[in-house]
């Protein structure tokens, strides 16, 4: 257990804020004992995993838990279908990686997204037409109500667009700590119509793509648009897609005709990128903080000094402009804290 402990190197924006204590857990029973001295001191409970999707707006007057759950496991179902089931604490695109080097099939589209596996049911991690509910099983998760571990269906997840019951009512209540995903082992379901998949492959000269194939495309599309955490401070897409009435698309399409929109019945999902752009926001600096000059959904910790608060600022400010021209309030991906 530390004390005023600085968790820069453990959120992607590099904010230096600090937690009153902070430690780092490798098993269930440490999980355990740093949440009794949580209970008995009173403390608020900060959950750190790959620290891709928080904002530290302030210090964290509380203990900051540090998921170091490390492990793979496999269940073979069928000769085609195999279990994979990976510790919290395994960085996600580590296992992505590991998975298609066995030539397993249904992470490949979500390759090189930052985070942990533990956090990637929260939100129900998504890209390129793939979602975590797409080929998720299951996830086990420590309730801090009583300490017992409960495992979750697909269908109690009640996942959503980036949404799950970790995220509503379940949110704050458990910490995840193994997820099982059923993956396939030879007739893969190839996934390249979504996005720039498909003219990434032409590029690269590749007309009948292997699982392996989708993900180098992948790679190299999100390289070329999303600056490195490692180089330059960000979560990545720092808002929500917004979903809006077809009415109201067919409208804002009356005012500005090279809106896009991609139909999912009575709703169309807006690219929350295309708004942010068109309000002149690409590129753009105000202080330590910046959007991305090549992709205005990311929002950037420009200098390396921004505060979080900065951070924070700048976003409503985009979201303030995006609803005065176009009617459509920007709702953050990223976690506030």
């Amino acid at each position: 257990m530390q004390e005023n402990f600085s968790l820069k190197p453990y959120n992607t924006f590099g904010v230096d804020a600090k937690a009153k204590y902070f430690i780092e857990i490798t098993s269930i029973e440490e999980l355990k004992d740093a949440l009794h001295f949580s209970k008995a001191q009173s403390l608020s409970l900060l959950l750190l995993g790959g620290g891709s999707n928080i904002l530290l707006t302030k210090d964290f007057d509380g203990l900051a838990i540090k998921l170091n759950l490390k492990g793979i496991s496999e269940e073979e179902l069928n000769e085609n279908e195999i279990l994979v089931t990976a510790k919290a604490g395994e960085n996600w695109h580590d296992f992505v990686m590991n998975c298609l080097e066995k030539n397993y099939g249904g992470l490949e589209n979500l390759s090189l997204i930052p985070g942990n596996v533990g956090t990637s049911p929260m939100q129900n991690i998504g890209a390129y037409g793939t979602e975590i509910k797409d080929v998720f099983v299951s996830c086990k998760a420590l309730d801090l109500e009583n300490l017992e571990v409960k495992t979750f269906s697909l269908e109690e997840c009640r996942f959503g667009y980036r949404d799950s019951i970790f995220k509503q009512e379940g949110k704050g209540r458990y910490i995840i700590l193994e997820v099982t995903f059923q993956l396939t082992r030879k007739d893969h379901h190839i996934k390249t119509e979504y996005g720039a998949i498909t003219a990434e492959l032409k590029n690269m000269e590749i007309e009948h793509p292997t699982i392996q194939d989708v993900s180098r495309a992948v790679i190299s599309i999100r390289q070329s648009k999303l600056p490195d955490p490692k180089e330059i401070g960000n979560a990545g897409s720092f808002f929500k897609n917004p979903t809006i009435p077809l009415a109201q698309f067919e409208a804002l399409k009356q005012k500005f005709e090279n809106i896009q929109g991609y139909p999912n019945g009575d709703m169309v999902k807006v690219p929350a990128g295309w708004l942010i752009e068109q309000c002149g926001w690409k590129g753009k600096q105000i202080g330590n903080v910046a959007s991305h000059k090549l992709q205005s959904l990311v929002i950037i910790n420009a200098t390396g000094n921004a505060s979080g608060k900065e951070i924070f600022d700048f976003s409503t400010e985009i979201i303030n402009s995006v609803k005065e021209k176009f009617g459509i309030e920007l709702e953050r991906e990223v976690n506030i804290i």
